[in-house]
Order: structure tokens, then C-alpha cells, then sequence
């Protein structure tokens, strides 16, 4: 009988999914459980309490209701269809069984509130959806209501959107402006109760998130115009307008809580100049990456200005309301016949022109490396440049950190390059130095990493970190997705290798993009004015 179910179930499934080939098999153990399992309850005003129940989820093939009434035998729906059951005046907990496929099942407990009073106290909150631009979110909750009807007033659309009571409803428009939104709360009694106001959609016209952090880079693999990630080219103008006030046009620096880009607004062009005199060749890079974001602007322009010959233009589309990240070959220039060796200006031309605004940042060109710092770090490269950032003075700055010829070429270390941490006296117990690596560890190379360190003396605290770089901050500025493994020296004035375990931390994910690399030498106790050196930072299982 079990083998009859599944076959009928698996019939099922094949002709949700549709047709598939025999090496198109499908794993049904490796479904999870459904998700989102709820139901939308909605009562007849007419004092019968008969109430409708939509069971809504996902990944489901079967629900099951109880009614919570004392009524025995449940009712079973398919995905889409709908049961009725008459309720006496009261308040029940339904429940309500997602099942999947193989069997799985998700349950939730719904509350079913059945009066044949009409809905009091009825409190409405309309408002614009901050990420998309005229999306107007409902909520309306009300004593004794079970459900409400959300007429939006746009025209021609007469049919209401539907909620339960206390839950929120979405609704897009396909205009900005004022519209009369009415609900209507219901419960089981003949009355309702209705709530009307006059409201303003709006769209979104500036972004509420911060454009794609940019990779790590080697300094001689970008040229940078306007970031925060890297060293831009000096005395840059950004806001030259070019007499574009006359057209509307206007610019300025956003700031998006301390995360800064360019705003153009009403583009019809604007641009960037580089200072008096000043050109860039970017005839080694590969390519111009900007990263952009605008609410009514179809496509840009941009185009590359060369002292030489002119400009040459390459046009983009965009999406609206959220970051578009736009990398343009060099080549698409210098097919046009731009010399792109002397470049002093960059120009932006919006499509529709004059008629919307764009927000602009990560504005550089950049070359596919040569060489990454990556797993695993000997610091032997004559073209990576390895710079250490230390921190943890005692006045809170810089401690002295970078690659030097190896002082002990001995014992098990004769490499030429290793890297020294100084941790002058009163420097704080937390003071360490970091290196920002090219590309994300692969773990595939082993979750074990081995350090060769020189250690002026015994029992000294060895502290290994990985932090993922572009994750949230927390109160310090620090990135708060990290691991961490302490390892202790044995051996004074000498290399000894330490192995540092990063399964043994709970913080680690193998999923994690761990791109930076910080050493801690004597964690947690206050500089003496001592040296530590370090070695090949590599993986192992």
C-alpha cells in the first residue's frame, strides 16, 4: 500500500513539474519540509458563521485542518482549493498540516475568531514601500474581525485584495498619485465596519541599501575614480556641470548613512574631470566598472574623453530601484578609434534626457591580475605587493607591521620574505595586523591552517582570524562574520609551525567568504616592545 502511494504521489509530482527525461530523477528524500504554511479565513455576513479556509505554503502536495471545534474528522484540500465549516459564535484554534511528497509535514496553529458583532475599534496603517517604487502596504486590525477587504482605487481594478485580520497586504501601482484606498473589516455579523483615506503613492528615488562592495585588488591592477575601496586618482572633479543647471540638472554627494556616492539628478550629462592638466592611461586595464542606481532612468551613457581624439559613448541599461553593476570593455572604446591613453574626462548621458536621476559609485578600471594574494601566503612574489595593516597601539593606531627579509634563516624556515609584527610597549592586548586577500578561501584545500611563526619567547597566545570583509559591522567597524583559534608558542627565538584547527571554532562555515587574514601575536596581554614574525600562512586536512 505505501509503494501505491508513492507511485501515485511521484505521478503527481511529474506532472506539477512536468515532463522530464530518465536522467532527470528526483531525489524525494531530499525535500525539506514545507514552508509558509497559513491559511486565509474569511466568514459569510449573514450570522451563519460559515467560514471559508484558502490553505496557502509551499512545497506542499496535501492539507489537513482540524477546526478546532471538537468536530473529530478533519478536512483534506489540495493545493489551491478551498473547505467550508460553520462555526458557532467563539474563539478556536484551527490547525493547520502542510504535507509534502515524501511525507514530510509542517503544522501551524491558526486562531479562528467567529462573533456576530461587527468589527470595533478598527485601526488602519497604509504606507509606501520604502524598496519599490508605488508598492503600498495595508495592515488593519480590528475586535472581533477574522478577515478584511482592501479596496486600492486604482481604476479599472474593482476586485479587493483579501487578508486576514492583523496581517499585512501589498499592492503595486501602476502610477504615482492620490488614490482612495478603503477597507472594509468583517466578521461574521451582517454589519461591517469600513475605513476610507486619501492616499499618496509615491516611488522610490534613492537607494536604501549601499552599491556591491568591490573585490580586493592589487594596486597596479586598478585605476580608482571614485570609491571608498580604493586610492582614487587626486584632485579629481566630480561635479564640473558643464553648464547643465540651465537644462534642470543638478548634482550632489549622497550620503546613505556613511556610505557616500554621486548623485546626478534630471541627468542630461554631467561628468567627472580630472584635475587641471592631469590625464590617466588606461591602456593596460580591461575594463570600466561603475556601479549605478535610479528609479527612472532607462539606460546611460557613458563616455570616455580622450585629450586626443574626443569621446566615444557605450549605453547600458538599467533597472529600476535597485544597484546595476555595469563593466564595459575597454575595447568597446577603442573599436570606436578612442585613444584611450590620455583620458582626462568621463561624461554620463541619462535616457529619457533630463528626465530622472542616477546615483553612481565604485567608478574605476580595473585589469584581470596577474597574481592574487591568496591561500597559500609565502610572501616570495616580486609583483604582489602584501600590505599588512596593524592596529592596536596604545593610542589606539597603527603598530608597526610588514614584509622583511627572514632575520632567522634556520631551523625548519630558509624562505627570503616573512612578515613582522611589532607590538611596541602599552601596546593594547588586542594588537594585531590584518591582510586583505584577492580571492575567498577555498576550503576544498583543507579547514586546517598552518602557520610558521618566530616567538621571542614561550607560552606566548598565538591568535588566528578570518573575517568575511564585506559582512555587517558591528559597534567598532569590525566585520561581525569571523572564526577564531588561539594556538600557543613552545619554542623561543626560533621558527616552530603552529596548526590552527578552524572546525574546532562554532563560529565556522565552510560557506562563509572568508577574505582576510589577521594575526594577533600574545593575544591578550600588553605590549612589551616585542617582535613576532610570521611565515607561510597555508591550508591542510
Amino acid at each position: 500500500m505505501k509503494n501505491i502511494k508513492q507511485i501515485i504521489s511521484f505521478i503527481a509530482l511529474s506532472i506539477a513539474l512536468g515532463c522530464s527525461t530518465e536522467n532527470d530523477l528526483i531525489d524525494l528524500d531530499a525535500l525539506g519540509a514545507p514552508d509558509g504554511i497559513s491559511a486565509l479565513t474569511t466568514v459569510t455576513q449573514d450570522n451563519t458563521g460559515k467560514v471559508t479556509f484558502l490553505p496557502r505554503g509551499e512545497g506542499v502536495t496535501q492539507y489537513t485542518i482540524y477546526f478546532g471545534d471538537g468536530t473529530e474528522t478533519p478536512a483534506y484540500v489540495s493545493p489551491g482549493g478551498t473547505v467550508d465549516h460553520l462555526y458557532k459564535e467563539g474563539v478556536y484554534n484551527a490547525r493547520i498540516i502542510g504535507t509534502t511528497i515524501n511525507g514530510k509535514s509542517t503544522e501551524v496553529t491558526q486562531k479562528v475568531e467567529v462573533t456576530f458583532k461587527a468589527p470595533e475599534n478598527l485601526v488602519v496603517t497604509i504606507e509606501n514601500d520604502l524598496a519599490v517604487s508605488k508598492k503600498v502596504t495595508v495592515k488593519a486590525t480590528a475586535t472581533y474581525a477574522l478577515f478584511y477587504e482592501v479596496y486600492f482605487g486604482e481604476p479599472g481594478v474593482t476586485e479587493p485584495v483579501v487578508a486576514n485580520n492583523g496581517e499585512s497586504v501589498s499592492y503595486t501601482y501602476q502610477n504615482t498619485g492620490d488614490y482612495t484606498i478603503r477597507v472594509v473589516s468583517k466578521s461574521a455579523a451582517i454589519k461591517t465596519t469600513e475605513f476610507t483615506k486619501v492616499f499618496t503613492v509615491t516611488a522610490v528615488n534613492k537607494p536604501f541599501t549601499s552599491a556591491p562592495t568591490p573585490p580586493n585588488r592589487q594596486t597596479s591592477d586598478v585605476i580608482s575614480i571614485y570609491s571608498s575601496k580604493y586610492a582614487d586618482v587626486s584632485g579629481t572633479n566630480y561635479f564640473p556641470d558643464w553648464g547643465q543647471a540651465g537644462q534642470g540638472s543638478g548634482w550632489t554627494e549622497f550620503d546613505l548613512n556613511g556610505y557616500k556616492m554621486l548623485n546626478y539628478i534630471k541627468l542630461s550629462y554631467q561628468g567627472i574631470a580630472l584635475a587641471d592638466g592631469k590625464t590617466i592611461d588606461v591602456s593596460g586595464m580591461d575594463y570600466l566598472h561603475m556601479d549605478v542606481w535610479t528609479a527612472d532612468l532607462e539606460k546611460i551613457e557613458t563616455s570616455l574623453i580622450s585629450k586626443t581624439n574626443g569621446e566615444k559613448p557605450v549605453v547600458k541599461n538599467l533597472t529600476a530601484n535597485q544597484w546595476t553593476s555595469i563593466d564595459i570593455p575597454i575595447t568597446a572604446f577603442t573599436s570606436q578609434g578612442l585613444t584611450v591613453a590620455d583620458i582626462f574626462q568621463l561624461k554620463f548621458v541619462g535616457t529619457p534626457w533630463a528626465g530622472g536621476s542616477v546615483f553612481i559609485d565604485n567608478i574605476y578600471f580595473y585589469k584581470t591580475p596577474t597574481a592574487l594574494i591568496e591561500m597559500p601566503i609565502d610572501f616570495e612574489s616580486t609583483v604582489l605587493t602584501y600590505k599588512w595593516n596593524g592596529f592596536g597601539a596604545a593610542d589606539f593606531g597603527a603598530i608597526p607591521a610588514s614584509v622583511v627579509t627572514n632575520p632567522d634563516k634556520t631551523g625548519n624556515n630558509l624562505s627570503n620574505k616573512v612578515v613582522k609584527i611589532e607590538k611596541p610597549a602599552g601596546a593594547q592586548v588586542w594588537a594585531g595586523a590584518s591582510l586583505d586577500l584577492d580571492s575567498k578561501v577555498n576550503f576544498a584545500n583543507g579547514t586546517k591552517v598552518k602557520v610558521n611563526v618566530w616567538s621571542p619567547k614561550v607560552g606566548a597566545t598565538i591568535l588566528f582570524k578570518m573575517e568575511v570583509s564585506t559582512s555587517p559591522k558591528d559597534g567598532n567597524g569590525n566585520p561581525t562574520v569571523f572564526v577564531e583559534v588561539q594556538g600557543t608558542t613552545t619554542v623561543a627565538n626560533s621558527w616552530q609551525v603552529m596548526t590552527f584547527d578552524l572546525t574546532s571554532s562554532a563560529s565556522f562555515n565552510t560557506a562563509n567568504a572568508y577574505d582576510r587574514v589577521i594575526l594577533f601575536p600574545d593575544f591578550n596581554v600588553a605590549g612589551t616592545g616585542t617582535t613576532y614574525y610570521f611565515d607561510d600562512i597555508k591550508q591542510s586536512n
